[in-house]
């Protein structure tokens, strides 16, 4: 795996061993740049279910402000933390190890608004749902914050989006990414 584009171009990117994290294809995370490259300069990052934090990562070589990487896995937190040691990025980012599922109180109302979140949790483990709700209640998301999805082409997305507004669907093979806006007047009530 390597970093695409952006002053970090080239460079490779640390794996996890094993089959436990399944990262998002080059093809796929070209694609995703693409699409939002212009929401990228200055934005404050989220990368959720991070695995070896390739986009979080992707972000920063791209002139992102800074980046927060979470998941659950020990070997992925480490991953993560090699990684940015690697590429020289440790300043403009922080990692945490957080079970997403549960809630996202590892992040305070405090933080900076995220303005760019990345989220591709494990595939038909129905958490695209809890994750998009903990986000919406920890209120860190900047007004009209972008939320990409990365799921599998036969794990939709809930239906009750509540304060999200769907505004685009791309499928590459058996992957489908959503993507979603924050609507910052919606209500934060499930």
């Amino acid at each position: 795996m390597r970093i695409i584009s952006g002053r970090l171009r080239g460079r490779k990117l640390l794996p996890i061993r094993g089959n436990a994290v399944r990262p998002t294809s080059d093809r796929v995370r070209e694609a995703i740049f693409n699409i939002i490259g212009r929401n990228i300069a200055e934005a404050r990052v989220l990368d959720l279910f991070a695995g070896t934090g390739a986009m979080g990562i992707e972000a920063l070589s791209r002139d992102a402000r800074s980046a927060i990487f979470i998941d659950n896995r020990k070997a992925s937190v480490a991953a993560v933390r090699k990684n940015l040691e690697h590429l020289g990025l440790t300043e403009r980012s922080r990692v945490v190890l957080w079970d997403i599922d549960r809630n996202l109180n590892c992040l305070t109302p405090h933080e900076p608004d995220i303005h760019l979140v990345f989220m591709d949790p494990p595939y038909h483990k129905n958490l695209i749902g809890p994750a998009l709700f903990h986000l919406r209640q920890r209120r860190i998301l900047a007004p009209g914050a972008l939320v990409v999805v990365e799921h599998a082409a036969s794990e939709p997305l809930p239906e009750q989006l509540s304060g999200y507004d769907l505004s685009d669907q791309r499928k590459y093979g058996k992957t489908l990414v959503s993507f979603l806006n924050y609507a910052m007047n919606a209500p934060n009530k499930s």
